[in-house]
């Protein structure tokens, strides 16, 4: 694969890293990546000569070439100059940072043109007017992690176990774009079946134009498309429809997807459908994690690399956990065919006893209308989850949205699902995934990791098994953490594994499906530091299972679904 943790893989690691334009479904001619080389500092201005870092990535990470364990609420302190091509100054200029984490404030040339907090979602500022000949752009990043109010995942100061290496500062594509004077600022594309619903926000005479299908005039800046012979999207055949937007003196490019999310009755069990028909989502967690860059792959190649692994043994879901990706990962998923269960990124505390312990024990009952009371903590997640669902809400391999994941920050979880209903009436929703059910929810949504898999659906939500597995082998020379290892039942060769994981599927998995169960969403993708429980190693060199054991487990899994 080409993404391995080596500098013989062919990624670059010199020069301009992520030169990918960082918008795919919004995409102009008007670009330029200011990746690369910052000088950098922390807790000061940065003064002449210093230490440089590259970005995008953190500077926890070897790839930054600072590889340094900052302290907390530590002030860092990006500059960077550059000047404008020639040309390239069409009316307004506007920079954008694809995430900083987690509170950033930005200056040209010693003028502040903006301030954002939360440390997952992409912001950016119409810098216009602070511009000169020759420009200095300074970003300050502060990341109080311990205080538990800003979405944070699975990042920790002391990490270990199910817990990471914290990421600081920006972790993503920093880049520039002209304008015209008035300019389409968002698309919003809504999926509706067979239809779609495309909205410049733009109150002026424009076109859409649909490769393959014709030109549309938009009024009052949306238009609705039904092609006559609509072709569904499906990881089988992820057929993608290109468009252009026309207004004004703007122009920009994109793609829609036509498919079609709803619950059906069939065999006396509510399940998951996919363009009219029942679909079992046969999936992995996907925790985003890489040993070079931690948030931020070596390069933008890495993500089609994982989803056409995960392809290969038969997976067709990809649960994106307590993690909000750059743009180009489900640009690749939408492209390549990966249905993706998005995860909000969780905040608030964590206590083992409350959170994991006890609910692992069985007792997953829990009024949670009084769980994390702080005023301040309920609007950040909000915030949060709101951010990522305007942010991501156009890519068709979105099916599923998970708010709370097994308590973590969890509130008022009834209240909240009617809140999130409101922004997107068109996707899945698991409230509460794994336990602390309440009433409101799309789905019956479990986590077994210990002991046999006995689930039946209550006939009145679908059955999801939204975690499981997790089981573990130590391939030796690919091993982050020699000392430590974490996971769920251990395998001491990569034979045992396949033979494990295939049993468990067909003992466990396979006899649940006539019973109800839509989902599985098996423990992971790769290892993640001290965890050993994917199916590809962290460095993503070895892979642990053998397509010829799973790919007849994928299609025996449809099959029993379909019977």
């Amino acid at each position: 694969m080409l993404c391995q943790l080596d500098t013989e893989r062919g990624v670059r690691l010199t020069g301009t890293p992520w030169q990918v334009y960082p918008r795919p479904q919004m995409r102009r001619d008007s670009y330029l990546n200011l990746n690369g080389e910052w000088e950098f500092s922390a807790n000061a201005p940065v003064p002449e000569g210093v230490k440089t870092i590259r970005v995008p990535f953190c500077p926890e990470s070897p790839l930054s070439g600072v590889g340094a364990h900052l302290r907390e609420g530590a002030m860092l302190c990006y500059r960077r100059r550059f000047v404008l091509p020639e040309g390239f100054h069409r009316g307004r200029v506007l920079l954008h940072v694809g995430a900083a984490d987690q509170v950033a404030e930005v200056f040209v040339n010693k003028k502040k043109v903006c301030r954002h907090e939360g440390g997952y979602e992409a912001f950016s500022a119409d810098i216009t007017e602070a511009l000169g000949e020759e420009n200095e752009l300074v970003i300050w990043c502060t990341d109080s992690l311990d205080c538990r109010e800003y979405p944070y995942g699975k990042q920790t100061q002391t990490r270990g176990g199910m817990w990471y290496t914290p990421v600081s500062g920006i972790w993503q594509t920093v880049w520039l774009e002209s304008v015209p004077e008035t300019y389409i600022e968002k698309l919003t594309i809504e999926n509706r079946g067979a239809s779609v619903t495309i909205d410049t926000g733009l109150d002026i005479p424009g076109t859409v134009t649909v490769a393959g299908v014709g030109s549309f005039p938009l009024n009052r800046g949306k238009v609705t498309i039904a092609p006559e012979d609509p072709h569904f999207w499906n990881p089988e055949d992820p057929y993608l429809y290109e468009f252009t937007v026309e207004a004004g003196m703007d122009r920009v490019e994109s793609y829609f997807a036509l498919r079609t999310l709803e619950i059906r009755n069939i065999g006396g069990y509510p399940r998951l459908c996919l363009n009219g028909k029942p679909y079992f989502f046969h999936g992995l967690l996907d925790q985003g994690y890489w040993p070079d860059g931690l948030f931020t792959p070596a390069a933008p190649e890495c993500y089609a690399d994982n989803i056409l692994a995960m392809k290969k043994l038969g997976f067709n879901t990809l649960r994106k956990h307590i993690k909000v990706e750059p743009e180009e990962f489900y640009y690749q998923c939408d492209k390549l065919g990966m249905i993706v269960w998005q995860d909000m990124v969780n905040n608030g505390d964590y206590r083992f006893f409350r959170d994991t312990a006890l609910p692992t024990l069985g007792f997953q009952k829990r009024d949670d209308r009084m769980l994390h009371r702080e005023e301040a903590v309920r609007r950040r997640f909000l915030a949060g989850a709101e951010a990522a669902v305007r942010q991501l809400g156009n890519h068709p391999c979105i099916c599923y949205w998970t708010i709370f994941n097994e308590g973590w920050g969890q509130f008022d979880s009834d209240w909240v699902y009617d809140w999130f209903r409101k922004l997107d009436d068109t996707r899945f929703i698991d409230t509460t995934s794994g336990w602390f059910r309440r009433e409101k929810s799309d789905v019956d949504s479990r986590h077994v990791y210990f002991g046999r898999i006995r689930l039946r659906g209550d006939g009145k939500k679908p059955l999801v098994l939204s975690e499981f597995g997790g089981k573990t082998c130590r391939v030796a020379g690919h091993v982050f953490n020699p000392d430590k290892t974490y996971g769920y039942g251990g395998c001491e060769t990569l034979a045992e594994l396949n033979r494990a994981v295939e049993r468990l599927y067909r003992e466990e998995i396979l006899p649940c499906v006539p019973k109800g169960l839509c989902a599985a969403i098996y423990t992971q993708v790769s290892d993640v530091e001290d965890e050993i429980n994917g199916l590809m190693t962290y460095d993503r060199r070895v892979e642990k299972l053998r397509p010829e054991v799973m790919l007849p487990l994928a299609r025996a899994l449809q099959e029993a679904l379909e019977k």
